[in-house]
């Protein structure tokens, strides 16, 4: 007998969990199906939390060396590295749990269990199970990529082989130059291990501001991370003694790894759902073409998150807001609610890390030729006064017009990642630098920059 439902989410990830969340509030009946038994998806399980954890231990060691520069008698440590990981498995275990007994359970969602596959637009058959909903999201997500026509890549691990070493290795290649392996390569190099880049011949952080791309890498060698720019990988043996061998194109090799990380993108989880049996056709990158309201082409299916066709906003938040505002555009009789893809703030945990919104300046020129004016600056904070490696903080205002109505801001030092979200409110709202000249500057915060800046 078929179980109908008013929405059924496939994938409870943050976008899935949203959805089904906001419907049930709305009185409805909501069920999501979880395909790999991990409730919160990437993000909890692999990504935003466990990435988080790592980074606040990697910027523990790099306090430990400051505190000696502000008089502390202390030798710095290394980390229990099995310690840390245990206590982070816990807190993932921890949300899991609350997600099941709590958040899904007390609001009357079903969960099911199994791979999903549409037998058409409103059927979904679970484990030889069918369920029947109005509406059905497909919230899947999406996981790493590796380069596979590169012999030997399979003796590398992803991101989510990652959280999954019991040991720390003690020399390692990060290969990729987005904000996935510069965040992966920071947490490495701050805990001790010898990290390399390796970012096949292409710029880091592409698309993101000059002065972010070469700020941190500035950084990223002082701190001690090797860089290997131009050279691309053609093969990877293991050796013997179990490490790992990189040769090069060049005939060059990188030697002696305990691991080698791959950090190279993702692809959407859209390859096993039946989607050609209700007529619906991705991309060939995989991603799902759907419009403001996040509608496919096939009535009452939706799509959110990382697998739809909206570039760089592969975000967390971004899901989130997409799930709740389908909600309530669906079932709380809210017409026109939908998600705005313009002005979308982000953080890269870098170290430092990174706070950026709306344009580049190379993005603002292009769009607007000679209206852009620019406002920079870069300093020491104060934080650094005693501490011998120094880490400067950047800041860029990009304004537009005689207003001057702002239309980007990037940050990159100690602390952007939480002030960032503030000025995210202000430029949605349209704040011009006026407004943040008018505004009192905070004193002494490295964020009274950003209002005092000529």
């Amino acid at each position: 007998m078929n179980q109908h439902y008013d929405v059924i989410a496939i994938g409870a990830g943050s976008g899935g969990l949203s959805v089904v969340e906001k419907a049930a509030a709305y009185g409805k009946k909501a069920a999501v199906v979880e395909m790999n038994d991990d409730l919160g998806g990437t993000c909890v399980n692999r990504g935003c939390v466990p990435k988080k954890v790592m980074w606040y231990a990697a910027e523990l060691a790099h306090a430990q060396v400051h505190a000696r520069d502000y008089g502390f008698d202390l030798t710095p440590g290394k980390v229990d590295w099995t310690k840390l990981v245990m206590k982070r498995e816990n807190l993932i275990d921890g949300i899991n749990d609350w997600y099941r007994d709590d958040f899904l359970a007390k609001a009357g969602i079903d969960l099911i269990y199994g791979q999903a596959r549409f037998l058409d637009a409103h059927t979904l058959e679970v484990r030889g199970e069918r369920y029947t909903a109005d509406h059905i999201v497909i919230a899947t997500g999406s996981r790493p990529l590796v380069f596979k026509d590169i012999p030997g890549a399979e003796l590398g691990i992803t991101s989510d082989g990652f959280f999954e070493l019991e040991e720390q290795p003690q020399k390692v290649a990060v290969v990729g130059g987005g904000y996935i392996a510069l965040e992966l390569a920071g947490v490495l190099n701050a805990l001790g291990s010898d990290t390399h880049l390796l970012h096949q011949g292409f710029p880091v952080l592409i698309g993101f501001d000059a002065m972010i791309q070469q700020g941190l890498r500035k950084q990223m060698e002082a701190d001690g991370i090797t860089f290997h720019d131009n050279d691309k990988i053609a093969s990877i043996e293991k050796q013997n003694n179990g490490q790992l061998t990189v040769h090069y194109q060049s005939g060059e090799t990188l030697e002696n790894l305990d691991q080698l990380i791959w950090a190279i993108g993702r692809v959407p989880n859209t390859d096993d759902l039946g989607l050609n049996t209700i007529g619906l056709q991705p991309a060939k990158n995989g991603l799902i073409d759907v419009n403001e309201y996040q509608e496919t082409s096939v009535a009452g299916v939706y799509a959110i998150g990382d697998i739809i066709n909206k570039r760089g906003v592969q975000l967390t938040p971004v899901a989130i807001a997409a799930g709740r505002r389908l909600s309530d555009r669906l079932f709380g009789g809210m017409q026109g609610r939908k998600v705005d893809y313009n002005l979308i703030p982000t953080v890269m945990f870098t170290h430092p890390p990174i706070g950026t919104i709306g344009l580049s300046e190379e993005a603002a020129r292009e769009q607007y030729g000679d209206e852009v004016k620019v406002y920079q600056t870069d300093f020491n904070s104060m934080y650094y006064s005693f501490v011998k490696h120094k880490v400067k903080t950047y800041m860029k205002l990009i304004v537009v017009g005689k207003d001057e109505k702002i239309v980007g801001c990037h940050a990159m030092g100690k602390g952007v990642d939480e002030m960032m979200q503030g000025f995210a409110v202000a430029l949605k709202m349209g704040a011009t630098k006026q407004d943040f000249d008018d505004t009192i500057a905070i004193h002494p915060v490295s964020a009274e920059e950003m209002v005092t800046m000529k």
